[in-house]
């Protein structure tokens, strides 16, 4: 491998393999790349949102808030950035926000299917109480519109409050779900996506509270 092509991977991925760093092109704040959204100038000169970060071209960083690309359309910051004439679609935060939902869901579908969920109130409750879980890798999922009553008997647990039952329903084949974990790497997987929508979501993300009944 050549000097430039090693420079250039150690850009990507940082110094001594630490995650990859970008910039807001807004606030000028620096992040974690896996926590912002790419956006990139499309064929028709229309910014597109590049939540994976694959597409070609130049990419323009936003931290991910629902408020910061709106200020960027507003402000012309994506015509500035990009140094020409660009469109920025009404809803641009509305189509991030399908996608990185999407993209979240089919996580926990995933999840099922590796075996790495429980979903049902006392499928969840019997897998807090089993004293070989591993609590402080996984991720408490809860229904925002319906009962919560788990989030008292799993202390210190990551807390997803983003999705409603019945898209959490829908992405595990089942009717509507209001209580579901999901660990192992799946759980990895699921947290930078879930900090990434909470930003356009007036829902939370956090750890539980309380003690274990």
């Amino acid at each position: 491998m050549g000097r430039s092509r090693r420079h250039q991977r150690a850009r990507d991925v940082g110094i001594e393999g630490k995650t990859p760093m970008r910039r807001c092109i807004v606030c000028g704040a620096t992040g974690d790349r896996s926590r912002m959204v790419r956006f990139v100038v499309g064929p028709d000169d229309e910014i597109l949102a590049d939540v994976d970060a694959r597409l070609p071209g130049r990419g323009f960083w936003l931290c991910a808030d629902r408020d910061m690309i709106n200020t960027a359309a507003a402000r012309n910051v994506f015509a500035r950035a990009a140094k020409a004439s660009v469109s920025v679609p009404s809803d641009l935060a509305d189509r991030v926000e399908r996608v990185l939902a999407k993209r979240c869901l089919d996580r926990i579908g995933l999840a099922r299917r590796a075996g790495e969920l429980v979903a049902g109130f006392e499928r969840v409750r019997a897998w807090l109480g089993n004293a070989g879980a591993k609590t402080e890798e996984s991720v408490l999922l809860t229904a925002f519109d319906g009962r919560d009553q788990i989030q008292a008997r799993a202390p210190g647990l990551l807390r997803i409050d983003l999705f409603s039952a019945d898209e959490l329903g829908s992405a595990l084949g089942r009717e509507r779900t209001v209580h579901a974990v999901v660990f192992g790497r799946s759980a990895a997987r699921l947290r930078d996506d879930v900090s990434r929508l909470a930003g356009f979501r007036n829902r939370s993300v956090g750890a539980t509270a309380g003690v274990r009944g």
